[in-house]
């Protein structure tokens, strides 16, 4: 008898036989400073702290965005006294920033325009960010700041380090 997990891959194979089944991705990046303009207007604005460029796809679910958002707040990669990665964002009391990023989840094993497939559609994507964001700031404690879904953005930021680290659900360690 298949797992609950099993069956779902294979349910997703059947679907997209030609494709990898794909799902939240994450783009964590330490800055010593970030902000989101639109048509601008300043967003959201950071010191220390992570940006977080977040892609979401039709089969991610609440356990992922769960999971996803405990990995982020408790990553140590923020320097102790001794100057190693040993702190995570929660420890130093850091700010942070998520950005929707669909172009996270582009295709571009064929030609020279990327498809996007495997991005979810707004009705599935905004409901999962919104909560995402939400309980980001659950475990944090405060405030999170945040781009608009859909909406041109100028994104800038500092990298600290540099320290860049991407993560994907579908390989939970």
């Amino acid at each position: 008898m298949l797992s609950k997990q099993e069956n779902f891959y294979l349910a997703s194979w059947i679907l997209h036989p030609d494709s990898k089944i794909i799902f939240m991705k994450a783009v964590i990046q330490r800055v010593s400073k970030a902000s989101v303009i639109i048509d601008n207007k300043l967003r959201s604005e950071i010191n220390s702290g992570l940006l977080v460029l977040l892609g979401i796809e039709e089969a991610d679910t609440k356990e992922d965005l769960e999971w996803l958002t405990k990995k982020i707040s408790q990553l140590r990669i923020f320097d102790d006294k001794e100057g190693v990665m040993n702190l995570s964002l929660m420890d130093v009391d850091g700010d942070a920033i998520v950005v929707s990023q669909f172009t996270l989840h582009a295709k571009t094993k064929k030609g020279n325009r990327p498809s996007y497939i495997h991005a979810a559609r707004p009705e599935t994507a905004i409901p999962l960010y919104n909560q995402f964001v939400k309980q980001f700031e659950t475990l944090l404690g405060k405030k999170v700041g945040t781009g608009e879904f859909g909406a041109e953005m100028d994104v800038a930021l500092t990298n600290s380090g540099p320290v860049t680290i991407i993560i994907d659900t579908k390989n939970k360690e």
